[in-house]
């Protein structure tokens, strides 16, 4: 496909909560990833991520009746698919993305450890602490309700809409709190948390799901340190702010504005490489 072609398709998509935090941080990057199609660099960080998420869900779906060792497995299968996939892309792994010291073929190897390290204290944390997964019932899809097929809510999909705008993803978990109101949780390997994250994940959970229980706040799990963060109230939310900024976002992408803005940032993003703005 043609950039033009990237960009009108691009410009006609539900947005996403990554999609708003990255135009707000460089517009630039999201015009050379979706329009231009520029390859992003590698990074261990990213496989580390998605593979410890992919080993919680597969436990959580089982009824949390896999084994630790087995959990842990399916995080390493996929940590080595997933580093394999992107020595393919680029074999020369010193011009991988890290964020820590060291080489970055030392980094592969420092979180193949912490990522196995981190799942298996997951399992141990849920078993000993037993959080309560919320089972939707039902709810409302593009105007038609539609009845839940009774499995918890990891991994959950929504569709809401936030000021006319389209907004898509998928929440790690919602939860029950004790007194049967709900709670979102973002499982997190990293240490960049946003509260703009848990605000839009429990408006959206409350928009679809009127007839339940509301969400009233959120969370995260920190693997680093396994533990859960203090919550965030919902409360403290502005509905009005956060549908401005994903208005204002989608905005700028159907109006072409895209103006880049180097700075600090540029030493994380993944296609700086391919940006003639970029500060190295």
């Amino acid at each position: 496909m043609t950039v033009e072609a990237n960009y009108e398709r691009w410009a006609g998509m539900p947005r996403s909560v990554s999609q708003v935090t990255e135009y707000e941080e460089c517009p630039y990057k999201g015009w050379l990833k979706r329009a231009e199609k520029v390859e992003p660099r590698p990074a261990a960080w990213s496989t580390h991520g998605t593979s410890f998420h992919t080993a919680a869900e597969e436990f959580e779906k089982s009824g949390r009746e896999m084994a630790v060792d087995d959990v842990v497995r399916v995080f390493q299968d996929e940590y080595c698919d997933g580093i394999n996939r992107d020595m393919g892309k680029l074999n020369d792994i010193a011009r991988w993305m890290r964020a820590n010291k060291g080489t970055a073929a030392d980094d592969l190897e420092e979180r193949y450890e912490a990522g196995s390290r981190q799942t298996r204290e997951y399992v141990e944390y849920v078993q000993e602490n037993a959080p309560v997964l919320w089972h939707p019932k039902k709810h409302k899809r593009d105007g038609v309700w539609q009845v839940a097929d009774g499995t918890p809510a990891v991994e959950l999909y929504f569709m809401a809409e936030f000021g006319g705008v389209k907004v898509r993803g998928f929440i790690d978990q919602v939860l029950l709190n004790v007194d049967m109101s709900r709670r979102v949780r973002d499982l997190k390997t990293g240490s960049t948390k946003s509260k703009f994250q848990l605000w839009v994940y429990g408006l959206a959970v409350n928009q679809l799901y009127p007839e339940e229980a509301p969400v009233t706040n959120g969370d995260w799990y920190l693997a680093k340190t396994g533990k859960v963060s203090r919550p965030v109230k919902l409360a403290d939310a502005d509905p009005d702010e956060i549908t401005e900024r994903i208005v204002r976002m989608d905005q700028g992408v159907k109006a072409g504005d895209f103006p880049p803005q180097p700075g600090f940032g540029c030493r994380f993003c993944d296609v700086s490489y391919a940006c003639a703005f970029s500060r190295r």
